[in-house]
C-alpha cells in the first residue's frame, strides 16, 4: 500500500482519490465481465442488447467520466473534503466493528443522492446520460457524465466527514458500492434467491430502475442495498418486461451530445422570458416540471414516451417561426 501511495501522490497529491483509483483498477475486470456476458447471451441467441454504437458510446462516456472525476478531485473536491473533515464533530474509528455501519451510512447517502438526481433537474442533467441508453448490458454501468464532476454531488457525502468519518473511507466505501453496481446492469441474470433480493440491489431490481414503463419510473434508487427503497416506499418489483430509456428519448450516440443535452435545455428553459422566480425553478424542480406559459425547449430531437404520448419533438433550433 505504501508503494502504491508513493506512485499515486505525484498524480493526486496528498489526498489520493481512492474511489477513482479503485474503479480504474477494476476496469479490466469490468471489461472481462462484459466479454463473458456477451458470450453467454450469444449462446442463448439473445444479443439484441449489444448494439455496437451504444456500447462504444457507453465506453466513451465512462472513460471521460473517470478522467474528469479524477481531475476535479485534484483541483477542488479533495480540498473541500479535507476542510470539512478538519471541523469534524467526532473521530470515528475504522475497524471491524464500525466498517459495516459506515458502509450502510454511505449507502444511505447514495440513496439520497440518487433520488435527488431524479427529482432535481440540476442533478438530473448530470445523471440523465446514464439512463438514456435503450439497451442494458454491463457497459451501461459505464454510461456516466463528465458533468458529475461539476454538479456538486459531493454535498451528499460531506456530512459523513463532518461527523468524523475519514474522507478516504467514505470514498472507498462508495467505490465498492459503485463497483458492485456494475454487475447489476445486465439482462443475462434473472431473479436471485428471495433473501438476497430482499436486502441487496440485484439485476432484476435495477432493470426496473432503468425502465421508462410508467410504474417503473423513479423506483429502486439503491446502490448495493435495496433496504432504503423498501423503507422509504420507492421499491418496485420487476413484473412486466422493462422498456429501457427515458421518457424524452434523445437520439444520439455522440458522447458530447449525450453529456450536455439536458443541461443545455435546462439553461435555455431558464433563460427564456418570464418571471425570475419561475425561471429559477427549472434548476430545482423535477425534470418533467413545466413552467406555466412556457414550452419546454429541446435543442436536439427527442421522442416522447410519456403516458399516452408517442411523438417525435422537433428541436427548437429547427422550428420555423
Amino acid at each position: 500500500m505504501d508503494t502504491l501511495t508513493t506512485l499515486l501522490q505525484p498524480i493526486f497529491g496528498d489526498q489520493i482519490d481512492w474511489k477513482q483509483v479503485f474503479l480504474i483498477g477494476m476496469t479490466p475486470l469490468f471489461l472481462l465481465a462484459f466479454v463473458v456476458e456477451f458470450s453467454v447471451q450469444k449462446q442463448r441467441e439473445k444479443t439484441a442488447s449489444f448494439q455496437f454504437k451504444e456500447v462504444f458510446a457507453n465506453l466513451s462516456l465512462g472513460a471521460a467520466y473517470q478522467i474528469f472525476e479524477a481531475l476535479m478531485w485534484v483541483v477542488f473536491t479533495a480540498a473541500i473534503f479535507a476542510w470539512v473533515y478538519s471541523f469534524r464533530l467526532f473521530d470515528v474509528p475504522v475497524n471491524g466493528w464500525t466498517i459495516v455501519p459506515i458502509y450502510v451510512a454511505v449507502e444511505l447517502c447514495f440513496y439520497i443522492y440518487h433520488r435527488s438526481s431524479h427529482r432535481i433537474r440540476w442533478f438530473w442533467a448530470a445523471h440523465v446520460p446514464h439512463h438514456s441508453g435503450e439497451f442494458m448490458n454491463f457497459t451501461t454501468a459505464m454510461r456516466q457524465s463528465v458533468l458529475n464532476a461539476f454538479s456538486g454531488i459531493w454535498v451528499f457525502y460531506i456530512g459523513l466527514c463532518f461527523l468524523g468519518v475519514p474522507p478516504v473511507v467514505v470514498m472507498f466505501c462508495l467505490a465498492v458500492s459503485l463497483a458492485y453496481q456494475y454487475f447489476i446492469h445486465t439482462e443475462s441474470i434473472g431473479k436471485l434467491p428471495r433473501w438476497f433480493e430482499a436486502v441487496f440491489n440485484t439485476p432484476s431490481h435495477h432493470r426496473v430502475h432503468h425502465g421508462r414503463n410508467p410504474q417503473y419510473i423513479d423506483k429502486n434508487y439503491g446502490g448495493s442495498l435495496i433496504i432504503f427503497d423498501r423503507l422509504f416506499g420507492t421499491f418496485e418489483p420487476e413484473v412486466e418486461a422493462v422498456t429501457f430509456g427515458i421518457t424524452e428519448q434523445i437520439h444520439s450516440y455522440n458522447p458530447l451530445v449525450l453529456n450536455v443535452h439536458e443541461a443545455v435545455d435546462m439553461f435555455r428553459d431558464a433563460m427564456a422570458p418570464g418571471a425570475w422566480h419561475q425561471r429559477v425553478k427549472h434548476f430545482v424542480m423535477p425534470p418533467d416540471w413545466q413552467r406555466p406559459g412556457h414550452q419546454a425547449i429541446r435543442t436536439w430531437p427527442v421522442t416522447s414516451h410519456a403516458p399516452r404520448a408517442e411523438r417525435t419533438i422537433t428541436p427548437d433550433i429547427m422550428r420555423s417561426e
